[in-house]
């Protein structure tokens, strides 16, 4: 049996036998002739759960895509924003990451939900998605904040300027390894 999640809980089952039935998981109910006039858990149910359990099938309320870094199947939320990411790509404050155009280190101390094409930078007149080490990057991906780990320390100790958060696209950051 072939299982085809189609969302809101949905899911369509193509049987051996070429049938298909269409289970709504939460309800617990089937199309099939053994769900419907035996009223019991059918085959088909059973075989959904098999799936979600097995990590094969997104569960209710999530879709399967793929991770924009690594290409592999990861499951999120059903209103999920692109672009989408694996647990292992995923990034969060205090994490490290790699710029794709100068190959340098920063740690993230924010990931917003604000597109680049909306959030202005703040000492120039242009969006972060138009600043011209930006262009090569979607426009309507998420901003992400970071600073340089090598900040400059004196007597006092850390120099405020030298902490400066830069904002990128969140495309242009990969997950240090």
């Amino acid at each position: 049996m072939s299982v085809l999640p189609l969302g809101d809980g949905l899911y369509e089952i193509e049987s051996a036998s070429d049938h298909t039935y269409l289970v709504d998981l939460e309800a617990g109910r089937c199309t099939c002739p053994d769900h419907v006039f035996r009223d019991v858990r059918c085959k088909h149910i059973r075989r959904v759960a098999i799936e979600i359990t097995h990590g094969r099938t997104p569960p209710p309320g999530k879709l399967s895509v793929t991770c924009h870094d690594c290409g592999e199947t990861t499951f999120v939320d059903e209103d999920a924003a692109e672009p989408f990411y694996c647990e292992a790509h995923t990034i969060y404050p205090g994490d490290a990451v790699v710029d794709r155009e100068t190959d340098d280190r920063l740690t993230v101390v924010d990931v917003s939900e604000l597109r680049a094409d909306a959030v202005t930078i703040s000492d120039r007149e242009t969006t972060v998605a138009d600043y011209a080490t930006n262009e090569g990057y979607e426009p309507d991906v998420p901003v992400v904040g970071a600073v340089y780990p090598h900040a400059t320390v004196a007597t006092n100790g850390v120099i405020p300027d030298s902490l400066k958060v830069y904002v990128f696209p969140r495309t242009r950051l990969e997950k240090a390894t």
